[in-house]
């Protein structure tokens, strides 16, 4: 079973992305930052992929999670993105997908289904 842990600090944008992955019939979590995040995949041992956003407040930004996430949980598959920031291939971890924002649904399911 895959579940979704989506963390974004814009509400609207986590609320769209949610309901967009729920849609398709896959069980979301939402987090506003990387360190709820953390505390999320602290309890919950079910999480499958996270999807993140690079730019947010809190002790981390959306990078900085994603190595956290593959030292810590290494068989979650990482989704990135970022309207802004393009990072390099060096600047994340192995394996990780980086999309581009705005949010294309076509797009964000295709990742999914690779991750």
């Amino acid at each position: 079973m895959t579940v979704v842990l989506v963390v974004e600090d814009e509400p609207l944008i986590r609320m769209d992305l949610a309901s967009m992955i729920e849609d398709a019939g896959i069980d979301v979590i939402e987090a506003c930052n990387a360190d709820d995040a953390i505390a999320i995949l602290e309890v919950r041992k079910d999480i499958t992929i996270i999807f993140t956003d690079i730019e947010m407040p809190g002790s981390m930004d959306g990078l900085k999670l994603a190595f956290a996430v593959r030292d810590r949980w290494p068989p979650v598959s990482i989704i990135i993105a970022s309207g802004r920031i393009r990072p390099d291939p060096h600047e994340m971890p192995p394996e990780v997908q980086f999309l581009r924002k705005p949010h294309n649904e076509v797009i964000v399911m295709e990742a999914i289904k690779a991750a």
